[in-house]
């Protein structure tokens, strides 16, 4: 007589520790990313995992939990595995066209924010640009605080506009914004108030050497800046030069060391240039005006 042993029961306290255990193993937060897959597999926020530790997880749930952890281990980004990322409050979702907002670039909303207060125009139908919008989180985050706002979101991936796109209907922000493919600027016309931009700024030959998370997982086309890292800032600076209004101000991310360079760039070109830090101290957006 042949005995066909039942499959071990697993609880979700238990699968959480090996979780954990693997992930800890590869120098993670472990414990937090342990929380998110699960939570995502479980169809609940990661916060309240814990909450259900006595609960017999699936065959079908160990095993999408294991699938995941192995692409984990493997250097894919939380972000990536679970398709979204907060950004500004808002649970943005992500595609293989678009970065993993990342928390030194809510610098440029801060920025944009404290630019358009200084000109009193908070209560102002006033029109926003972004170019390279990617998954839209900096443009919908400006939306999400400036209710008079109009935005254009512009990316030469097809992809990462039709995320943006969906981000946009998600929050309700759809009405106010739209987007357009296009290299940078080239199908746009008229005058902007505000331009803000993320543009690929690392120099191409120092790709191969980034973390695996950013090497193997973002879209080349949102990194790669050109021979000195400059290619999109001056894409940038062109249409600055031809769609910003005169009172208006543009706000432009740089990598941790390239403020400076692009600062002397921009008041080559006659700009008044003011540049904003991150949370660490490191001048992070360049700020222009015209003088």
């Amino acid at each position: 007589m042949t005995v066909v042993q039942a499959p071990p029961r697993v609880s979700v306290a238990q699968l959480r520790a090996g979780v954990r255990r693997r992930l800890g193993r590869a120098g993670t937060g472990a414990d937090i990313e342990a929380r998110m897959l699960l939570g995502h597999v479980l169809g609940m926020d990661a916060g309240s995992v814990p909450l259900h530790d006595e609960r017999v997880v699936t065959a079908g749930e160990l095993a999408a939990v294991e699938a995941l952890v192995a692409r984990r281990e493997a250097g894919e980004p939380v972000a990536r595995l679970l398709g979204r990322q907060e950004f500004w409050g808002l649970d943005l979702e992500l595609g293989p066209d678009t970065l993993v907002p990342r928390p030194d670039t809510e610098t440029v909303v801060e920025a944009a924010l404290r630019g358009v207060a200084a000109r009193s125009w908070t209560g102002r139908a006033i029109t926003i640009l972004d170019l390279g919008v990617g998954s839209g989180a900096i443009l919908l985050a400006l939306l999400s605080e400036l209710p008079q706002a109009f935005g254009i979101g512009a990316d030469r991936a097809p992809g990462a506009a039709l995320v943006a796109r969906r981000n946009a209907m998600r929050f309700g922000l759809a009405s106010r914004c739209g987007l357009v493919v296009g290299d940078w600027d080239e199908s746009l016309s008229g005058r902007v108030d505000v331009i803000v931009s993320n543009p690929p700024y690392i120099r191409a030959e120092d790709i191969a050497g980034l973390d695996i998370e950013v090497r193997e997982h973002d879209p080349i086309l949102a990194l790669d800046g050109g021979g000195d890292g400059f290619d999109g800032h001056r894409a940038v600076l062109g249409a600055a030069r031809r769609l910003l209004a005169p009172e208006g101000l543009a706000l432009v991310e740089v990598g941790f060391d390239q403020a400076a360079a692009l600062a002397g760039m921009a008041e080559r070109l006659g700009w008044a240039v003011r540049l904003h830090p991150d949370l660490r101290g490191v001048s992070r957006v360049v700020e222009l005006a015209r003088r």
